[in-house]
């Protein structure tokens, strides 16, 4: 069977797939699906992302991508909400800056839009909705995570990928950026949701159990008149 996981972007794909199967939580069911991404599929239409929320975005993207290729579809929308901001730039993340998966301009567009925050009103969290489904586009499963920090007044690391090298996880005095891809994978908003979400998809992916074939029912013997004494009459 083939899971697509509905997004384009490299690194976001990568770490999806990752957190579909982790190494610490192994499951022979979820390593043995093939897995791919829209990247395989160059003529599909980009899904327009126009939903007040992450899930409802989260839902539409596996929808169409799921009726369109007749598959399993897992999609991801997340982003970033700051306090200071009123949750911005929530949905609008990835386009922050104006153009689309431009995460320098991202990241330096923040910077700015904070610049006179105190550190005490910097907090922010990382949010991801999940959405998953089946090859006839019904949705079928959803979780939806959240993971908090703070936002730092310069880039900090060179990991991860978005608003990342800015995010800062406090009990380890780093940034996503600075913290290596085992400890997010425990952590974040993406691991987060992931992890509520395997044992649904345990459930939803188990190929029924087959039935064992039943032993004949015992043959009738042949109806035959006898006597008193249980001899045939013929």
């Amino acid at each position: 069977m083939t899971i697509i996981l509905a997004t384009r972007n490299r690194k976001k794909a990568r770490e999806m797939a990752e957190l579909l199967a982790p190494p610490w939580e192994p499951s022979a069911l979820l390593r043995g699906f093939e897995v791919r991404t829209l990247a395989d599929y160059p003529d599909l239409p980009e899904t327009v992302e126009d939903a007040p929320d992450f899930a409802g975005n989260a839902r539409k993207k596996a929808t169409e991508a799921a009726c369109a290729l007749q598959s399993w579809v897992i999609a991801d929308d997340s982003g970033l909400a700051v306090d200071a901001l009123n949750g911005a730039p929530g949905v609008f993340s990835a386009r922050f800056s104006g153009v689309h998966g431009d995460d320098a301009a991202n990241n330096q567009k923040l910077i700015l839009a904070l610049e006179n925050v105190s550190d005490d009103r910097r907090g922010a969290a990382f949010v991801c909705a999940l959405a998953v489904a089946n090859p006839s586009g019904e949705i079928v499963a959803e979780t939806e995570a959240r993971c908090r920090g703070r936002i730092t007044r310069e880039l900090r690391g060179q990991g991860g990928f978005g608003y990342d090298p800015l995010f800062l996880i406090l009990e380890y005095h780093k940034t996503f950026g600075e913290l290596g891809p085992l400890v997010k994978h425990q952590l974040s908003h993406r691991a987060r949701a992931f992890a509520k979400l395997r044992p649904v998809l345990e459930r939803l992916l188990q190929p029924p159990p087959q039935q064992e074939a039943s032993a004949p029912p015992p043959r009738r013997q042949a109806f035959a008149l006898v006597d008193k004494e249980g001899n045939p009459i013929f």
